[in-house]
């Protein structure tokens, strides 16, 4: 996995020449980390492309080996007017009129805070938001003028944009979320249907799927790139001649969880003769698995290390238990989908996770990828703002997503409130009871691909037009998640 920082952006370089930042620019850099990388030939997975990653495959096949392009910006029917001129004084500066330079240098991070709320418009999105008015907070406003001068000049024009898709001969992938407020879906529609491209609709979804749906995306990724893990060799046995066998994960933030699990590891064992059990736990843990004799997977040595972070948050002798997990997020993701992987390859009759968070919060978020029986427990439950009698709800602190607790019949809860301990449950992951991980939903919103674009994201005019109505066409196929 290959990616950068684009100019004007990071750590990279910061031109001062308009020039500088033409989409071929942005595609001569892709070029160039790939060289540096020594990577003869990728899959370019690019987030808004405004033309860079397009221009890479039409003019470089021979780098390119698929192109999966996720909310692209790119016109093939109409350019785009946008719905106020962006170098002209304005009497407001109420939603779009933010897209104004004056604007930008009088409340820079005002614009960041009103950009990314409409880049991500699903519900619990605030970690996403923050993390991205912060990466935009390490540039500025004269660094991005630098290069921009209206979005009729930042973006390709159509006809160019038919001829490049004309071009291009790798395999390619476009995924478009239906509520995009930043690009008009229907651009993606349109660019499916002129590279004859699937199409790939994610119902509800806005315009960073691979944040707020990482999982989704991760695994479409996988497939396209070719990369998902091998099948592994292995011997069908008949369910009544296979033995039972549960993955145990075990948190590694604190002994008190191992010691523990191998108290319950036992009793299961003397109520069920013959049960195997696999670990899937990191240091500290596994040394005290070892040292009882226990099996740790193999697959435990690509866990991301929770317990590093844990000490990084509390260096100073002071830890925020909400504010670490949620700026955990990253290492979550990265856990989950290898406890994901592991068990495409794997059967496990049980999977029981002891603070095994990032699985309980995944599989609320994607259902779907619930294969087996699953039991959680905890030793921390929070309490969070619940509806009165009076029917009103406290407000909450703004960075928090807190569902409320149910114990009604018709809504079973994974525990009775915030004075649970300990309960494990194996209620179905898509139980209104359950809460949100505090991580907001994903990881950070970088893009994750080999050589994949720099491009930064651009909103539609107020007024953009539907392709839809212009084209009898349709892409070569379309599904819809």
């Amino acid at each position: 996995m290959v990616t950068f920082d684009p100019r004007g952006n990071g750590r990279s370089d910061r031109p001062g020449d308009y020039e500088a930042y033409r989409r071929r620019e942005f595609a001569a850099d892709a070029l160039a980390v790939l060289d540096a990388a020594g990577v003869d030939r990728a899959v370019v997975v690019s987030w808004c492309d405004m033309g860079e990653a397009l221009i890479l495959a039409a003019e470089h096949p021979g780098r390119v080996a698929g192109l999966m392009l996720i909310a692209p910006a790119l016109p093939v029917r109409e350019p785009e007017v946008p719905p106020y001129p962006f170098d002209q004084v304005l009497d407001t500066d109420e939603d779009w009129a933010k897209e104004n330079r004056h604007y930008w240098r009088r409340d820079w991070r005002g614009y960041l805070e009103w950009f990314f709320s409409r880049c991500f418009t699903e519900p619990h999105s605030t970690k996403q938001i923050e993390d991205c008015v912060g990466w935009g907070l390490d540039t500025d406003a004269e660094t991005i003028l630098a290069g921009f001068r209206g979005w009729a000049t930042k973006e390709l024009d159509p006809e160019t944009v038919v001829e490049l898709c004309g071009r291009v001969r790798c395999p390619t992938l476009v995924i478009q979320g239906t509520e995009d407020e930043l690009v008009d879906p229907e651009r993606g529609v349109a660019l499916a249907e002129e590279l004859g491209s699937p199409l790939v609709m994610l119902e509800g979804t806005g315009h960073g799927p691979h944040a707020r749906d990482p999982v989704k995306v991760n695994t479409m990724v996988a497939s396209f790139a070719g990369v998902g893990p091998a099948p592994a060799p292995r011997t069908w046995t008949r369910a009544l001649r296979r033995p039972r066998r549960a993955l145990y994960l075990s948190s590694p933030i604190g002994l008190g969880h191992a010691r523990r699990d191998l108290a319950i590891a036992r009793e299961l064992r003397a109520q069920v003769p013959g049960l195997e059990i696999d670990w899937l736990a990191q240091d500290p843990v596994t040394r005290v698995l070892e040292a009882e004799g226990e099996r740790i997977h193999p697959a435990s040595a690509w866990l991301a290390n929770e317990s590093t972070h844990i000490e990084r948050e509390s260096a100073e002798h002071d830890l925020h238990c909400f504010q670490a997990w949620r700026r955990m997020d990253e290492i979550l993701l990265a856990n989950y989908m290898v406890i994901d992987d592991l068990l495409d390859q794997e059967h496990y009759d049980l999977v029981i996770g002891d603070e095994a968070w990032e699985v309980d919060h995944y599989l609320h978020e994607n259902p779907e990828r619930k294969r087996t029986a699953y039991a959680w427990l905890t030793d921390f439950v929070a309490g969070c703002p619940c509806p009165t009698a009076a029917g009103t709800r406290p407000s909450s602190p703004p960075t928090t997503t807190p569902r409320c607790w149910s114990t009604s019949p018709a809504s079973p809860a994974y525990g009775t409130g915030p004075s649970s301990s300990a309960t494990p449950t194996t209620s179905s992951p898509t139980s209104s009871a359950r809460t949100s991980h505090p991580s907001g939903n994903g990881p950070r919103p970088t893009t994750t691909s080999p050589a994949t674009s720099p491009a930064s994201t651009r909103p539609p005019s107020a007024t953009a037009r539907s392709c839809a109505s212009t084209s009898a066409t349709t892409p070569t196929s379309r599904s819809v998640w």
